[in-house]
């Protein structure tokens, strides 16, 4: 049987998202839920 996936909220759209693994090595430091949203991150609502 899998373990759950970890899942943090995105700051920019509120939405949950899972770990990946391509975060495989670095989902400490992951924040946003794509690259959108990262891109977003510094844009006044608006």
């Amino acid at each position: 049987m899998k373990r759950p996936l970890s899942q943090k909220i995105c700051p920019v759209c509120g939405r949950p998202f899972t770990w990946r693994k391509k975060w495989e090595k670095n989902w400490k430091e992951v924040r946003y839920c794509s690259e959108r949203c990262s891109s977003n991150r510094l844009k006044s609502p608006g």
